[in-house]
């Protein structure tokens, strides 16, 4: 999916270096994979909650893909 695409649906993007990952409350089930799966990349305890430079391109890759809702995307530079 393009940038384009996503932000019209509502998602927020979270700028890193080498991906930028995508977040959209409205289609998020809460099931934790995201906090559970890195807390390096996603942590409730600060601003801003989503830090795709904190891990590697990989690592976020791994974690999005557990995301049951799709509430979570991103986007390879």
């Amino acid at each position: 999916m393009d940038e384009e695409k996503l932000l019209e649906q509502g998602y927020r993007k979270y700028r890193g270096t080498d991906v930028d990952v995508y977040f959209n409350t409205n289609v998020c089930v809460h099931s934790g994979n995201c906090v559970k799966g890195n807390a390096e990349l996603f942590n409730l305890d600060r601003k801003p909650w989503i830090v795709p430079d904190n891990v590697t391109t990989e690592e976020a890759k791994r974690v999005i893909h557990t995301c049951p809702s799709g509430a979570l995307q991103y986007i390879e530079k």
